[in-house]
């Protein structure tokens, strides 16, 4: 008995995704519940099991196909066996499933010499002029370039090195848009504060051991400053705030997003109701999350929703940087490297270990009283965390 493998019902506001990665091929067996293929969608990516044990007969839509909720992208030969041969159709008998990256080649293929179609647009203008020069055509094959696929570069600059061209993920585009439009749509502005961490590293080296042993999770410095965050931001209610049309809304909860960098772009899970939350919720909720975005299984739910964003590009060294709000949110906070600086107490200069934040905000809601204040609330709370403990 066949049965057909079918693309599941899509999160809501999302019309279609793209075939990404198919994980068996034809002929293989399967099992029931066992991942197939995965589908990106401009959000989230999303697995799409077996239906039922047997073999993987035929493959209707390939990598790179983009596919609407219950369209039939698979047959599966019901039942326990071995492999069976590959269904005879136009699209399963190419081999369409190999994803492995092919090297740059300064040479054109075989098949883009005996090409006759001209897709000289798909070059960049650096490589068309260099073949118009030497008098070659710019052609190249009619295969398409999928996410899973890099075209093959079929001619080189002025100085003879090679390129290649690889289509935007849709996360990656999606991400485009939303920064895009936010740089267009609000009055960001970005303020800047220093903070010295001197006493969270020794608070940290103090008690990381045991914090460990009894949480089962390592204490890291974002769940610090989350906690600071959610206080500035009860101090400062505008910053928890959002636009909708002419009305501000002001959040009575604290749904703070952390950033989270993976391969396929940053994205943003949210911690729900942070300020409910002990150190060791926050540490081992941003570890699964984490988990969870760097092998394509967060949620819809779990990236939705939140009133105020954290972003740490100091783990990649950066020293200072300016955030772009997360819409529909009116703020959002940029940690930076920790560096030993030498810095000013009591009339001496010591070294002490300095991190740059930075607060980016919407105008139309924030002014700068209030953002400086946040800052500063963070600031004081970072530098003595007893404070945060006492609510004071």
């Amino acid at each position: 008995m066949t049965i057909e493998v079918k693309v599941p019902m899509l999160p809501e506001s999302i019309a279609d995704a793209t075939i990404s990665t198919w994980h068996k091929k034809i002929g293989d067996p399967v099992s029931r519940d066992e991942n197939l293929l995965d589908l990106e969608t401009d959000k989230v990516m999303l697995e799409v099991p077996s239906p039922v044990n047997g073999i993987l007969k035929e493959i209707i839509k390939n990598s790179g196909d983009v596919v609407k909720a219950n369209q039939v992208i698979a047959i599966i030969e019901e039942g326990e066996g071995k492999s069976a041969k590959p269904a005879k159709s136009d699209k399963s008998a190419a081999p369409a499933q190999k994803t492995k990256e092919p090297e740059l080649q300064n040479q054109p293929t075989a098949a883009a010499e005996n090409s006759t179609s001209d897709t000289s647009s798909t070059l960049s203008p650096s490589a068309r002029r260099a073949a118009a020069e030497r008098g070659e055509a710019t052609t190249t094959t009619t295969k398409p370039v999928t996410a899973t696929s890099i075209a093959t570069p079929i001619a080189v600059d002025l100085n003879g090195r090679p390129e290649k061209r690889v289509p935007m993920t849709r996360i990656r585009v999606r991400i485009a848009e939303r920064l895009l439009e936010v740089t267009q749509t609000t009055a960001m502005l970005t303020t800047f504060n220093e903070i010295n961490l001197q006493k969270v590293i020794e608070l940290r080296a103090q008690y990381k051991d045991k914090f460990e042993k009894a949480h089962k999770i390592r204490l890291g410095f974002m769940s610090f400053f989350v906690k600071a965050a959610v206080e500035a931001l009860k101090r400062s209610p505008a910053v928890n705030a959002s636009i909708d049309g002419n009305d501000i809304i002001y959040h009575g909860y604290y749904d703070i997003g952390v950033a989270v960098s993976t391969d396929r772009g940053l994205v943003v899970p949210v911690l729900r109701d942070a300020d409910k939350m002990s150190l060791a919720d926050i540490e081992a909720k941003i570890a699964e999350y984490a988990i969870k975005a760097r092998t394509g299984k967060l949620t819809m739910e779990e990236m939705q929703g939140g009133t105020f964003s954290i972003t740490n590009g100091g783990v990649f060294g950066s020293l200072l940087a300016t955030p772009i709000i997360n819409a529909p949110q009116s703020a959002i906070l940029g940690m930076h490297k920790i560096a030993e600086r030498p810095v000013a107490e009591n009339g001496q200069v010591v070294i002490r270990p300095m991190m740059y934040v930075a607060l980016s905000y919407d105008h139309r809601i924030i002014d700068g009283k209030e953002s400086v204040t946040f800052l500063v609330t963070i600031k004081e709370l970072l530098e003595d965390p007893a404070r945060m403990l006492l609510e004071i």
